[in-house]
């Protein structure tokens, strides 16, 4: 409904509309657009986020149901219904295939541990460090950043070469050079493949907690540092009671990213070792690879990778709940 005014002028009355009136459906519609445009943005990253990992999620559920083996790959949908015989199988740790998973899973909970561990500590140093001022600073920043920056295969592959027996540069170095071992050791098999695997992942890991953990330093104020210096705070203190303290969200977010990159890490231990990995390098993403496409049991691998889906998303919510926690308290 319309409103108007009426307003004299000589011996006239001119009836004027109401400003309101006249803009408030404009002034709805833009409200609606302006509603609607960070969906719009977000659109095309949902349907990629859908067509990429929820559909392949879903059809990777179906077929852990089924006993999909290499005589069913032309169609999928025909291999007959297990049930939660995939799974039986899988979880059977008195059976050859349980007791290798178990084995891959422990392998991969040490091996995350200590490659977390390690990109955290060597990165969060490695900030602190970079803190201060001093000529050349901002060329070690840029050598830091170069195993991030690196192809994850050419780097790999680079590595592997390094750690070949009889003629790569860490024997050279050991053995030839330093006299270390009594003779070249292996590094690609055996249970030396464990230290080679931890050494990559170290190396092309903790550049990337550097740099997260340099962002946040950025946001500590030089004057808090500055004050605990005049009260006679040393450099420990100084780390222990501003430094990580007020790292803490940084840190939360940090170790989260870290712990899914390494535990789900595929890419280093295939182009390390090859298809098959030694056991004592055999991570769990590597062992379901090898029990869906050398075996061709796609059902069992599906049911395995569900039951690793399932162990993640249990141990994130169980981290966000404590860290959320921790958080709430040390602000109360």
């Amino acid at each position: 409904m319309t409103t108007t005014a009426i307003e004299k002028t000589g011996g006239r009355t001119v009836p004027q509309r109401d400003p309101g009136a006249e803009h408030g459906p404009r002034r709805r519609s833009g409200r609606l657009r302006a509603l609607g445009l960070p969906y719009l943005l977000l659109l095309p990253a949902l349907v990629l986020e859908i067509l990429v990992h929820l559909v392949p999620m879903l059809i990777g559920t179906v077929m852990s149901f089924k006993e999909l083996t290499q005589f069913f790959i032309r169609d999928w949908r025909t291999a007959p219904w297990a049930g939660l015989d995939n799974y039986a199988v899988s979880v059977d740790f008195d059976a050859p295939v349980g007791e290798a998973l178990l084995k891959s899973f422990l392998t991969t909970c040490l091996f995350t541990l200590l490659s977390v561990g390690l990109c955290w500590l060597i990165g969060t140093a490695a900030a602190v460090f970079m803190q201060e001022t001093f000529r050349g600073r901002g060329l070690l920043r840029t050598l830091f950043l170069v195993p991030y920056a690196l192809p994850v295969y050419a780097a790999v592959i680079t590595w592997a070469f390094m750690f070949q027996r009889d003629n790569g540069l860490i024997n050279h170095v050991l053995h030839d050079q330093l006299g270390l071992t009594d003779s070249p050791p292996f590094w690609l098999i055996g249970e030396n493949s464990f230290i080679t695997l931890l050494v990559v992942s170290v190396w092309k890991g903790w550049p990337f907690a550097f740099l997260i953990m340099m962002a946040g330093l950025q946001n500590i104020p030089r004057e808090i540092y500055e004050a605990a210096a005049l009260d006679g705070a040393g450099v420990w203190q100084q780390i222990r009671r501003i430094t990580l303290p007020s790292l803490r969200p940084v840190n939360q977010v940090l170790v989260l990213v870290l712990f899914l990159w390494t535990f789900n890490d595929f890419n280093t231990p295939f182009v390390l070792f090859g298809r098959a990995a030694p056991e004592s390098a055999d991570l769990i993403s590597l062992h379901i690879y090898q029990s869906s496409f050398q075996t061709w049991n796609f059902g069992t691998g599906s049911a395995m990778s569900v039951l690793l889906l399932l162990f993640l998303l249990v141990v994130t919510g169980l981290y966000l709940t404590l860290t959320s926690r921790g958080r709430k308290s040390a602000d109360a």
